[in-house]
């Protein structure tokens, strides 16, 4: 069976609830700790020779693993599926499929982007990497949000599924 012919799973595995839980602690992180990276970018860029900081590479790793895990949390759900969106009309279902590709999407050219500038000194990519951040923001806002009113509002238990692992 594939994928698509296969029931969809009614809840998320242990391994699919610790990446996002792991991206979304990292996402976190890269926030708190941006203002080390952005200084050692404006160095770089003014030809200043940068000295070792451990926050510059917790930056560095924290996007690498964001991507890492994003990538890997798509090829479980190609692979086995996800749970059915829960909403209780097709525009909260539409608007829960386009958050989530948006942040995918966003989990995968962030870190793209931010290697091209830092690796590569494309400036083009960091200036994009600092647009791209806003969208991030708000797309992780709208999702906790979305979160908060299944809870709170629809009393439906969807928050559940990404708390504890399916049987």
């Amino acid at each position: 069976m594939t994928a698509r012919t296969r029931p969809a799973p009614t809840g998320y595995s242990r391994l699919q609830i610790l990446l996002h839980w792991g991206a979304a602690a990292l996402i976190v992180q890269q926030y708190l700790f941006k203002d080390a990276m952005s200084a050692a970018w404006d160095a770089a860029t003014k030809g200043v020779e940068i000295a070792f900081n451990p926050l510059v590479l917790a930056h560095v790793a924290g996007g690498a693993l964001v991507l890492v895990f994003a990538l890997w949390r798509l090829s479980i759900k190609a692979r086995v599926g996800a749970p059915s969106m829960v909403g209780d009309s097709s525009v909260q279902r539409t608007l829960a499929k386009a958050t989530h590709l948006g942040l995918y999407a966003l989990m995968i050219l962030m870190p793209l982007s931010g290697s091209m500038a830092w690796f590569g000194g494309v400036e083009l990519a960091a200036q994009g990497h600092n647009i791209l951040k806003i969208g991030l923001l708000a797309l992780v806002a709208l999702h906790v949000v979305g979160a908060v009113y299944h809870h709170f509002v629809l009393k439906d238990g969807l928050i559940n599924r990404m708390r504890r692992a399916e049987s």
